[in-house]
């Protein structure tokens, strides 16, 4: 995601990285992130699995791999549950996209 983040750039959007990795195991992942890219997206770690819960993306006792959007509010507009994400980037972003348009 890292290397096509610039695909996102005209939206008013946050984006996090949200794992139930702990917040030790993910400070190592953004550090080396960010030697690579000169910048890592934040990290959110939730290893109880509340907000990854609460997306729909949790099940017996792991996280499914994807993305999703939430509003300001804290509602759950979308969410995508798929491994291939990354490598499908331009799905992904079409995806993003339509679903940021639906809130306008």
């Amino acid at each position: 995601m890292h290397k096509n983040i610039n695909k996102l750039d005209k939206m008013d959007i946050e984006m996090f990285v949200i794992s139930s990795d702990t917040p030790e195991e993910l400070l190592s992942l953004h550090n080396k992130l960010e030697e690579t890219f000169g910048y890592s997206l934040s990290f959110i770690s939730d290893p109880k699995f509340k907000l990854i819960g609460k997306m729909g993306m949790k099940k017996d006792g792991v996280a499914y791999r994807g993305y999703g959007m939430i509003d300001k509010e804290g509602n759950v507009i979308f969410n995508t549950k798929n491994d291939h994400w990354g490598e499908q980037i331009e799905k992904t972003v079409e995806k993003i996209k339509e679903e940021y348009n639906k809130l306008k």
